[in-house]
C-alpha cells in the first residue's frame, strides 16, 4: 500500500513539474517574440502586438503561481505517513472509486488501477474528510462506501 502511495504522490510530483515547465516555456517564447517584434511604421500595430506578448506572459506568470501553489501543497505531505481516516496525503478505496487526497491532477494510473487526485478543498475531498473505512457519504445521489484508506 505505502508503494501504491508514493507512486501516486510521484505522480502528482510529475505532473506540477510538467505544469511548471510549459508555463516558463510559454513565457521565454513570449518575452523572445515581444523582444524579436521589431517596430514597424505602423506603430500602433506594434504596441498592439507588444501589450498581446505581455497579456500572454501575465496569463503563463498565473499559471506557473499555480503550479507553484500545488507544488508548496504536496511538499505538506509525507507519502511514508499512514492514515486510517480521510484526510490529506490519504489513499481512499470507496465503491465508486478511488482517490488520492492531495492536489487535483487527474486520474492517474498505478497498477492497471485508476486513482483520481483531488484536493482536499474539492467537494468529494470535503465529504471525505475525517471518514473511516466502513464510513458511508451522499454525493450528487450517489451513495460512496469506503472500503479501505491508507
Amino acid at each position: 500500500m505505502k508503494e501504491i502511495k508514493k507512486t501516486l504522490y510521484q505522480l502528482c510530483l510529475e505532473y506540477v513539474q510538467k505544469r511548471m515547465e510549459a508555463a516558463q516555456q510559454a513565457i521565454n517564447e513570449a518575452q523572445k517574440a515581444s523582444n524579436d517584434d521589431t517596430k514597424s511604421s505602423a506603430g500602433d500595430k506594434y504596441e498592439t502586438s507588444r501589450e498581446m506578448m505581455q497579456q500572454e506572459t501575465n496569463r503563463n506568470l498565473a499559471q506557473l503561481n499555480e503550479a507553484n501553489k500545488l507544488k508548496v501543497a504536496l511538499n505538506s505531505i509525507n507519502p511514508e505517513n499512514s492514515s486510517d481516516k480521510g484526510e490529506t496525503g490519504s489513499v481512499v478505496l470507496t465503491s465508486n472509486g478511488n482517490f488520492y487526497i492531495a492536489i487535483s491532477a487527474g486520474v492517474l494510473q498505478v497498477d492497471n488501477e485508476s486513482y483520481f487526485a483531488i484536493s482536499q478543498a474539492s467537494p468529494i475531498g470535503m465529504k471525505l474528510k475525517g471518514l473511516k473505512a466502513g464510513d458511508e457519504f451522499n454525493l450528487n445521489d450517489k451513495i460512496y462506501l469506503i472500503k479501505k484508506i491508507f
